[in-house]
């Protein structure tokens, strides 16, 4: 008799089996099943193979609609995965990393000041800066900034959106970012919210933008008055994983203007988003604005995915599916992020040569102070004021030289106390464990500390010592 050959069974190639399930329906002896671990290399769960019982029928191999997720074992070693520059070759469109177009500085004409609010300052600074993209949400305290936008723009051959919602206004950011696009968007505190998920994704795909938060009272929808309490959320909960971003705290509206300038500086230095933090009432006060000597037009960055030729080969992406490689993209982050603590810590204060009690706030808040401080000079003490201007970094090391003559903190917020503990923490990376003694003054709901109330507190604390 002539020996039948013992037909071949399948084997599963994991990298291209998508887990549809079909070679399990084709199976008459239940060999195969669903898998239950992912793999790496696609994001997919492929089937598991029991071949007790496999006749060989082939079936399963036919049922299959990925060629090669189940072939015949022996041709194992003729489906081991290629990288594609070496199976295929050059792609036909692949050019040399492109050259940068830089930015220009174009003289602008002497200009006599404007008197303009917060939102307004604001939009004028980024629109200065080179931005021609705008996308938002319509929010109170913030609207008038993309009221103004809307506007303009058109005239200016840009492009203002009204997205469908916060969450969708990120996400078109992030596509106008990756093609190197100077972009923004004005926001409050519920709608900054929305888009921590979108930040984190820029994050993570090192795509700059600008995010101006006009914060308001909370949580929830709370009201449209002032507040502070959004401080934690852009400085310590800036989207899930390892995700920071240089956060810009102006105290005037001529600072509204100055520091969305710099903030698209910082935003394209480091291909991060940056995060501007104003008060609902610093979006609304009027004050007077000086134009700069100079305004930006913009280049596109090397890494941009433009959508010309020469950018072509440049990917914008979020995912690591390989561990090790989002461990080395996280270390990379937090090296990025170092250079930020380094180099941008920025802060302003105000007569404190002499002080022995420092004042620590921002925003308006920081107004008030200054008014406080004059009041409480006239009564001969030693009053200062430090005004970070960064929230993250912190500026502690602008604040470290103060210490040696302070007897005491006093932080001055709208808030429970977010600025404090950016404070507080600051000085505890620094190795500063017994600061002088810390004490606020707080009002929270929307309603600003008043003059008097940090009069008070300075007053009562010179006499308890």
């Amino acid at each position: 008799m002539t020996a039948v050959a013992e037909r071949p069974k399948p084997f599963v190639f994991p990298e291209y089996c998508k887990g549809c399930g079909r070679c399990i329906g084709a199976c008459p002896k239940d060999c195969i099943t669903l898998g239950t671990e992912i793999n790496p290399q696609t994001g997919l769960t492929p089937v598991v193979l029991d071949l007790t019982a496999c006749n060989g029928c082939g079936l399963c191999i036919t049922a299959c609609p990925e060629p090669y997720g189940l072939r015949p074992q022996g041709e194992e070693a003729q489906f081991e995965l290629e990288d594609p520059a070496k199976l295929l070759g050059p792609r036909p469109f692949d050019v040399p990393v492109p050259e940068p177009i830089p930015d220009r500085l174009i003289p602008l004409p002497a200009m006599e000041p404007l008197v303009t609010k917060g939102t307004y300052a604001s939009a004028i600074g980024a629109l200065l800066a080179g931005c021609r993209h705008v996308y938002g949400y319509p929010i109170t305290p913030s609207t008038e900034g993309a009221e103004m936008m809307a506007k303009v723009l058109p005239k200016l051959d840009g492009v203002f959106v009204q997205a469908v919602s916060e969450v969708a206004t990120v996400n078109i950011m992030y596509g106008a970012g990756g093609a190197g696009l100077r972009c923004m968007t004005f926001t409050s505190s519920p709608g900054f919210s929305l888009m921590l998920e979108g930040i984190s994704y820029m994050v993570g795909s090192e795509v700059p933008a600008v995010f101006v938060n006009v914060m308001r009272g909370g949580p929830g929808l709370g009201n449209i008055a002032p507040e502070q309490a959004d401080i934690k959320l852009a400085c310590r909960g800036l989207g899930h994983g390892n995700s920071y971003a240089i956060v810009l705290a102006p105290a005037t509206p001529q600072e509204m203007l100055d520091i969305t300038m710099l903030a698209f500086d910082l935003a394209f230095k480091y291909r991060n988003p940056v995060v501007i933090l104003g008060d609902g009432y610093l979006g609304q006060m009027t004050g007077k604005v000086r134009l700069p000597e100079r305004m930006v037009k913009p280049g596109i960055p090397e890494w941009a995915v433009y959508g010309d030729r020469s950018h072509r080969g440049n990917l914008i992406c979020s995912i690591n599916l390989s561990e090790a490689d989002l461990e080395l993209h996280n270390i990379h982050l937090n090296e990025k992020y170092a250079r930020m603590h380094a180099e941008e810590q920025r802060a302003d204060p105000y007569r404190c040569e002499d002080a022995d009690t420092l004042l620590i706030a921002c925003n308006t808040p920081a107004q008030l102070a200054k008014s406080a401080i004059a009041e409480l000079r006239g009564k001969g003490l030693k009053v200062g004021l430090f005004r970070p201007i960064t929230l993250w970094p912190f500026p502690i090391k602008h604040l470290l030289p103060l210490l040696r003559q302070a007897k005491r903190l006093v932080v001055v917020e709208a808030s429970s106390g977010q600025l404090e503990d950016e404070m507080r923490l600051a000085l505890s990376h620094a190795e500063v464990h017994a600061p002088p003694p810390i004490s606020h003054v707080r009002r929270m709901g929307g309603i600003l500390p008043q003059q008097h109330e940090i009069v008070q507190h300075v007053l009562d604390l010179e006499e308890v010592h």
